[in-house]
């Protein structure tokens, strides 16, 4: 206790340089924690925005992800229901599920006719409801300002379509789509014509003349027998979905009429089963309770398990930048508070040299002066430390209750702007632990160099 006293009122001797090094360790401790909230905070809103979007788990046909997007036909689910049913009604899985629904992936070609333009789109047949809930997930209060599902209460023709989509079928009057210019390249009017029976189709879905709508288009898709069909889509919505190559090509339906499209009269399937738990914490005992239902489909290589890591690799790679960054942050400001409690040391030392000669002639041996001086710095990393935590709690607080938002990337909707903070205890007490031990660890070479000092030389310094 007499050694921490001595060493505090030694920094209060020279008040301007110990708060000049006070006020360093203080912002960079501010800067480490602040930044490393606000990234915990990024990862949790994409977190959000994924499971929101995937589902924790998806059942899908072996191979699937890699290799059969574009491929329905061959990696459809044929007995879903039997397994969406067998886990609803699982004992250990139940208590854990939030939404258990299908979803259909395909490709096609969509078709203003009337405007004689068509395009190359991917689409999705979901069940419209229990898409809402998956949206409607939010572990970490995160408050996402996620749109509610556009295909809510629609006709079972009704489909949506990305904004980019809408431009290139021509229908942005229609559906309000802004900006959309005029289309500089004219239509080609030597194309081949279409073919009898796609015509044929096409007449079949087209509404009467007296019915048809402005937003009205086809869509063609090769069935599971490898034949052409059409089907007649109302576009009820032109949502921008974020990135401009999803936008321009990504479509959304009701699972019933994709199936329809994809599978004629034969049994529907799916290409995947979203499974979406209540926290994100339960993701790897659902999985072994999954893998062990599922044991004989899975042993076969039939199915296989994913999670949304997996389905959306770009939320690995955001956590490593992250982590790179907030590692890159803790390095340059933990060298600075080296060189700054150093330099505030050092100096000490110098001024202090006949002091310290003085206290070795009454008996003071080599460790008590390392001792006095590490515990300066430790002092002083004490004391950043907490003042530190205290203003980055502060500046946290004050940043959450701004009503600041912000849009990740790959998103059209906002997440409120946060730094989490409290709560987060480890990273508070890990960030100002290594603070006070870089403290100490500044301070102990000047300190080693004041212990080694010759009491005559100490003396005689001028």
């Amino acid at each position: 206790m007499n050694t921490v006293s001595l060493a505090l009122h030694n920094l209060l001797r020279n008040r301007r340089r110990s708060l000049a090094t006070l006020l360093a360790m203080v912002i960079g401790l501010c800067a480490i924690l602040v930044f490393g909230g606000y990234s915990s905070s990024t990862i949790y809103s994409m977190q959000t925005g994924y499971v929101q979007l995937h589902g924790h788990l998806q059942i899908q046909r072996k191979n699937y992800f890699l290799d059969g997007s574009s491929n329905p036909t061959a990696y459809g689910i044929a007995d879903y229901e039997r397994i969406m049913e067998q886990v609803r009604r699982d004992p250990v899985l139940a208590p854990m599920l939030t939404v258990v629904t299908p979803k259909l992936q395909l490709s096609g070609i969509a078709g203003n006719f009337a405007a004689g333009v068509s395009t190359n789109v991917l689409s999705a047949g979901i069940v419209a409801p229990e898409q809402a809930q998956l949206r409607a997930w939010d572990d970490y209060g995160n408050m996402s300002y996620a749109p509610p599902i556009a295909l809510l209460n629609t006709p079972g023709n009704a489909v949506v379509i990305g904004t980019g989509v809408a431009r290139k079928l021509q229908l942005c009057q229609a559906l309000n789509v802004h900006p959309c210019p005029t289309p500089s390249i004219a239509k080609n009017t030597s194309a081949a014509p279409t073919p009898d029976d796609i015509a044929a189709l096409s007449a079949q879905e087209a509404p009467s003349a007296s019915a048809k709508q402005s937003t009205h288009i086809e869509m063609l898709a090769a069935t599971v027998q490898g034949a052409p069909n059409v089907v007649g889509l109302d576009v009820v919505k032109a949502e921008n979905f974020g990135l401009k190559e999803f936008d321009d090509s990504y479509t959304m339906m009701h699972l019933a009429q994709a199936q329809r499209l994809v599978y004629g009269g034969a049994a529907p399937q799916v290409t995947a089963i979203q499974i979406q738990l209540h926290h994100t914490a339960q993701m790897a005992q659902a999985r072994a309770r999954l893998t062990q239902l599922l044991a004989p489909e899975l042993q076969k290589g039939e199915l296989e398990v994913l999670d949304y890591e997996t389905l959306a690799p770009i939320y690995g790679q955001t956590i490593e930048f992250f982590q790179s960054v907030f590692g890159f942050i803790a390095i340059l400001i933990g060298v600075i508070v080296l060189f700054t409690v150093g330099n505030t040391m050092g100096m000490a030392v110098v001024e202090r040299t006949t002091e310290i000669g003085t206290l070795r002639a009454i008996g003071l041996r080599q460790g008590g002066i390392r001792r006095l001086f590490v515990t300066e710095g430790l002092v002083l990393g004490v004391a950043g430390a907490v003042l530190g935590t205290l203003i980055a709690l502060a500046l946290a607080a004050l940043i959450n209750h701004s009503g600041l938002t912000w849009t990740p990337p790959g998103y059209v909707y906002a997440y409120p702007l946060k730094v989490r903070l409290w709560g987060a205890w480890a990273t508070l007490a890990g960030s100002a632990g290594a603070l006070v031990l870089v403290a100490g660890l500044s301070a102990w070479w000047p300190a080693r160099r004041a212990a080694r000092l010759l009491i005559v030389d100490a003396l005689r310094h001028v």
